[in-house]
């Protein structure tokens, strides 16, 4: 069994909190952190950067210059092995000297897998795999999800009243959680690639879906809407702004005509027609699949109920972020989060609770399924 060091696991968790700066700026990258360590002392941190480039290892390096030599890389994704529009990340590594390497997760790139630690250890470094690999997992989980499975990790988020409603009625928001969970849903949108309502959402709330934290306004995911009918009102936030902000609607052959007379009014607009279900709505499946093939790793769900159902039903949602307001309810008239769908299928076998934090007199609970 590899042994690591305490000063190891420190270094690792630091590497683990850079490569949370990375969420949903990568595009098909991985998000990764990497420390280097000389004497005890980090002479190097990188994560990787907007766009999927320089990688995080690369960031290290030019930040520890020749204090590299002997030194011990902690990094959170084995090492690139291959040519792409950069060097490999092993080689990188050979070059400087780096004199151990300890890494918390392979990569299940069938480019890299096992690659990486090969090159790195028949050039004479040692090397030691698995060291928080769970914690590091979770900040991959985008990445493994579309290279595994074809499709983004899905994160499904609801903000509900203490009688597990999301709305006063149909068709009328209500601002159920304070400033403090507000927050919080922002950041989520922030470490996102891409986020996701229906049209129904659009047609009650004409939102926004951008993030409006200070000073990451620019870190807005994609904003995606499922519309099968080619519904969407004309002077909707999302088309005006679409030449700020990409948006995507997912849509059905069958509204080919509408699509290009939307897409006459709104040239930055992306329409994207996939397959139907038996219920004549954008086939999630497809839909997935294709988000996946655009290199999306992270997706999250905002609404609305009937969407959210689906993506449970579906079986497609990995993660659930629950915002639940204590003291606000909405009485029998309100709009149930899951259209009907007992929330327990959120928080029970096979999701677990993951984590709870208080956010002002608000409440999240994170659900996490296995292999999400």
């Amino acid at each position: 069994m590899t042994e690591f060091t305490a000063d190891d696991r420190r270094q690792m968790a630091h590497a683990i909190g850079l490569s949370r700066r990375a969420l949903g700026n990568t595009a098909e990258n991985p998000p990764v952190g990497c420390v280097i360590v000389k004497g005890g002392m980090p002479v190097g941190v990188g994560w990787t950067q907007p766009g999927g480039r320089p990688h995080a290892e690369t960031c290290a390096l030019d930040m520890a210059g020749g204090a590299a030599r002997g030194a011990v890389a902690h990094v959170t994704l084995e090492p690139c092995a291959h040519h792409g529009q950069t060097p490999p990340c092993a080689n990188a590594l050979i070059r400087a000297g780096v004199a151990r390497v300890v890494i918390a997760c392979a990569d299940p790139d069938p480019r890299v897998r096992g690659r990486g630690v090969e090159m790195l250890r028949k050039a004479g470094v040692t090397v030691q795999t698995g060291l928080m690999e769970n914690e590091a997992r979770r900040v991959l989980a985008g990445f493994f999800s579309r290279i595994t499975r074809g499709r983004p990790h899905v994160l499904l988020k609801l903000a509900l009243s203490a009688d597990g409603k999301i709305a006063e009625t149909p068709g009328r928001p209500a601002a159920i959680t304070g400033k403090h969970a507000l927050a919080r849903a922002h950041l989520m949108r922030a470490q996102s690639d891409a986020i996701l309502v229906g049209v129904g959402t659009v047609l009650a709330d004409d939102p926004s879906l951008t993030c409006r934290l200070p000073g990451l306004q620019g870190r807005s995911p994609i904003r995606l809407v499922a519309d099968s009918r080619l519904r969407i009102p004309h002077d909707a936030k999302l088309l005006r702004t679409c030449g700020r902000t990409p948006t995507w609607i997912f849509t059905t052959i069958a509204a080919r005509e509408k699509a290009l007379e939307l897409q006459e009014s709104y040239p930055h607009l992306r329409i994207i027609p996939v397959a139907h279900d038996e219920a004549g709505r954008v086939s999630l499946p497809a839909m997935l699949e294709r988000l996946g093939g655009e290199g999306i790793n992270r997706l999250m769900v905002e609404g609305g109920a009937h969407l959210a159902r689906a993506f449970v039903e579906g079986g497609f949602v990995d993660e659930a972020a629950i915002f639940t307001a204590p003291e606000k309810t909405l009485g029998p008239g309100g709009l149930e989060a899951l259209a009907g769908l007992p929330l327990a299928a959120l928080t029970d076998a096979p999701f677990s609770l993951a984590g709870e934090t208080p956010l002002g007199a608000d409440v999240l609970r994170v659900y996490e399924k296995p292999g999400g």
